[in-house]
């Protein structure tokens, strides 16, 4: 009899685990990411491409092809003084290249040229 009542209280309790853990895995599959950072006390994850996509500031970056070396880098420009025209060495082979940034007049990016000061 013994016996019989350890065996049911094991089976009850393992039942009892095993809605636990259901319940807890249904409340985590239905947290959003913000959630779950505050809970552990997480910073939260920013993807570049979606920020820059969503909040286009003042500066963007452009990725620029060398005239020289044939190699691709990132720059930075600025679109707050409109269309300009500047010289910056290429990152990868250090040889002048200057760069032409046409600018909208809602202050986007229109285009970035690059060529060889020679």
């Amino acid at each position: 009899m013994v016996a019989l009542m350890k065996r049911r209280s094991a089976k009850q309790r393992d039942a009892g685990v095993q809605r636990l853990v259901e319940q807890l895995t249904d409340q985590v599959n239905n947290m959003d990411d913000k959630a779950i950072d505050a809970m552990y006390g997480l910073e939260p994850v920013y993807e570049p491409e979606s920020i820059a996509a969503e909040h286009a500031g003042p500066t963007q970056f452009v990725s620029i092809s060398c005239p020289y070396c044939g190699e691709s880098y990132e720059t930075q420009v600025d679109l707050t003084g409109g269309s300009f025209t500047y010289i910056e060495d290429c990152q990868v082979c250090c040889q002048p290249i200057e760069l032409s940034v046409v600018v909208g007049a809602a202050d986007e990016l229109v285009s970035v040229t690059a060529l060889r000061m020679d």
